[in-house]
């Protein structure tokens, strides 16, 4: 086994503090990493504190993970020592149903499973995720970060980057195309500089004044105040695709109408409560679609990789410790961040 630190909740709510970790062994197609940074995602503070469902206890989160290669298995090819890698959301699928045989791992069938509130095949154990100073993957569940790419920018690409990337790909965003995002935050941030690097033309919903300069100089051409009856009432009938990014219940009702005829929004953020039902005749008399959609399989997580090398898209973040974890989910949660917490990884207490 290998011996980590990590930083862990014991039951639900509870702070965050250091607990030795014991990793397995690397199997033959195993990629050993040493973490050298990690995203905070919001799933993280959901799943700590116990509004997913219950979990194994003690459990450590992470699933935007960076870091370099320090071993692999003897019969690992597509990574080697030195290699600056990245680990998302999921460590392992079933790999043989109709999804998986795509690469489209998010659907599995039979469940993916994921970085953190998993099961290893290997060992049965629950997998932990990247608060710790080592992770052990399977090699075809580990992404080349490209040259050029910020790692700790990187890091939140990882989760909220291929969040959105994924469903502006799915429904064809580029040029000639009139899309909306809904909220500014960690995957909002991010889906603007995709969406823009794609060449759509971008509108930005806020229900927050404060962030309309944020917004325009992230590359919106427009930004519509939501909570305003006028400015909404004229971006009616104007857009092609709406990208809510919003964790928080709230009315989609507003978003929808927006929506040309055979216009769709695509819902990423998950509430804790269900939205209100959006009225079904904001689709029937338009065409209009609504649909959801969750991060991407690995072929196209390492396309939406080499794609912000190329545009030069990271995510906007702020370091953090190790030590100050719990700070930034309180802070997180208050939205005092612009716009993701990355943890440096080499702040983790020796064992």
């Amino acid at each position: 086994m290998i011996k980590t630190n990590s930083y862990a909740a014991h039951s639900p709510g509870e702070a965050l503090k250091p607990w030795p970790l014991e990793r397995r062994d690397p199997e033959p197609n195993d990629i050993v990493i040493e973490i050298v940074y990690c995203g905070i995602c919001h799933s993280d503070i959901h799943t700590v504190r116990g509004e997913w469902g219950e979990q194994n206890w003690p459990f450590v989160a992470g699933h935007e993970i960076i870091g370099r290669v320090i071993a692999t298995g003897d019969k690992a090819s597509l990574h080697k020592v030195g290699d600056m890698v990245g680990v998302g959301c999921m460590v392992d699928s079933c790999r043989t149903c109709a999804p998986c045989e795509v690469r489209m791992e998010q659907f599995c069938e039979n469940g993916f499973n994921g970085t953190y509130s998993g099961i290893e095949k290997p060992t049965g154990r629950p997998t932990y995720g990247g608060y710790s100073g080592v992770i052990v993957v399977h090699e075809d569940f580990v992404l080349r970060l490209p040259e050029g790419l910020d790692p700790a920018g990187a890091a939140p690409l990882l989760c909220a980057g291929i969040t959105t990337y994924s469903p502006l790909r799915r429904w064809n965003v580029g040029p000639g195309m009139k899309i909306g995002i809904v909220g500014l935050g960690g995957l909002g941030h991010v889906a603007l500089k995709i969406a823009k690097a794609m060449g759509a033309h971008v509108t930005f919903f806020t229900t927050s004044p404060e962030k309309v300069e944020d917004a325009k100089a992230l590359g919106a051409h427009e930004v519509v105040i939501s909570t305003d009856p006028a400015a909404m009432e004229a971006a009616a009938y104007t857009l092609d695709f709406v990208l809510d990014t919003v964790s928080a219940p709230h009315d989609l009702d507003p978003y929808l109408e927006t929506l040309r005829i055979d216009g769709t929004m695509c819902l990423v953020g998950m509430p804790e409560a269900p939205h209100p039902s959006p009225d079904p005749g904001s689709l029937i008399l338009k065409r209009r679609s609504l649909a959801g959609s969750i991060t991407g399989g690995l072929t196209e997580t390492q396309e939406m990789l080499d794609f912000c090398a190329e545009h030069g898209i990271a995510a906007d973040y702020e370091m953090v410790a190790m030590d100050e974890v719990n700070e930034a989910y309180e802070k997180l949660l208050a939205g005092q961040v612009k716009y993701r917490f990355v943890i440096d990884m080499a702040t983790m207490p020796a064992l």
